[in-house]
């Protein structure tokens, strides 16, 4: 049966978005041209792929086994087109990242601008997401990611700082109110700010001094998604509701302020920095090898 990689193409950019109009958009097609190119898959495979309502497009249970058969088959297809790429005096075509919130506030800033005026014909995407996932799946060229959450499969090259700390911190009203924690264990005393990742777990918060380990799991009014509502925990903390728990780099504008105070500085924990990972396979679409060499050249000049 021969079917159309245009229609395979659209139905792919349909089936992830959920909607013809954001297909379009992301795709440079039109909504209509989208539509019949799905209509015709059908046809040819006579099967439904998706169900479609006036507010809602979503794949069928057959609709989704082709999608999960064809993303990384198309993203093979366009790495073997993309050699072409190496005959060209500057590489174009489109990266896209998936990468954690904290990775684009903290990472990419540094990196984004420059790469994209060394590579003009590069455009790169970026979509944010706290869990470690399928990149081709879904349909990216990399990720980033932290050392503990890459599979053994995958390419992994250092990106950004290669040692970070985590931090505590909580207005100089509340602590002069609640006092100033002097161990780790006195954070259990005190109501503190969460997060917990999308899987649901709520990580431990570690701390580490003179070889000496400590977790402590200490409770609060306010939990909030990893990465996304970070900014919300920040605003809590400032605002005297209690002591939250973050990156160093994420809170240090706020003790340059001194709208937060640092707590129990000393006993921050260390921790590796994220690394650019991507799927082990011969072809490597030029835009993601620009960056790759880009970081590596980066890092060598730092």
């Amino acid at each position: 049966m021969k079917t159309d990689l245009g229609d395979l193409n659209a139905f792919v950019a349909v089936a992830r978005t959920r909607g013809f109009r954001d297909a379009a958009r992301q795709s440079g097609a039109s909504p209509s041209g989208l539509s019949e190119a799905v209509r015709r898959l059908e046809g040819r495979l006579g099967v439904r792929l998706l169900n479609r309502t006036t507010r809602s497009v979503v794949p069928t249970e057959a609709g989704m086994r082709l999608l999960e058969q064809l993303s990384p088959a198309l993203r093979e297809v366009e790495a073997a087109l993309d050699v072409v790429n190496s005959f060209r005096d500057r590489p174009a075509g489109t990266l896209r990242l998936n990468v954690p919130v904290s990775a684009a506030r903290l990472v990419l800033p540094r990196i984004v601008s420059p790469f994209l005026t060394a590579f003009p014909d590069i455009r790169l995407e970026v979509v944010t997401e706290e869990g470690f996932v399928d990149v081709l799946a879904a349909g990216c060229d990399a990720g980033i990611r932290y050392e503990e959450r890459l599979e053994q499969d995958m390419i992994a090259v250092p990106i950004g700082p290669r040692m970070q700390r985590f931090a505590v911190a909580a207005s100089p009203t509340y602590l002069d109110r609640h006092g100033r924690p002097k161990h780790p264990r006195d954070l259990l005393g005190h109501a503190c700010v969460r997060h917990r990742f999308p899987s649901g777990v709520t990580p431990s918060w570690e701390f580490e001094y003179d070889g000496e380990e400590v977790l402590v799991d200490p409770t609060g009014p306010l939990i909030v998604t990893a990465g996304g509502a970070s900014d919300l925990a920040v605003d809590a903390a400032i605002a005297g509701l209690g002591i939250v728990g973050l990156f160093e780099d994420w809170l240090r504008p706020y003790f340059d302020s001194r709208v937060l105070e640092p707590v129990l500085e000393p006993w921050w924990g260390h921790f590796s920095g994220p690394f650019l990972y991507y799927p082990g396979r011969r072809l490597v679409p030029a835009p993601l090898r620009a960056f790759i060499d880009f970081i590596k050249a980066t890092a060598e000049q730092a």
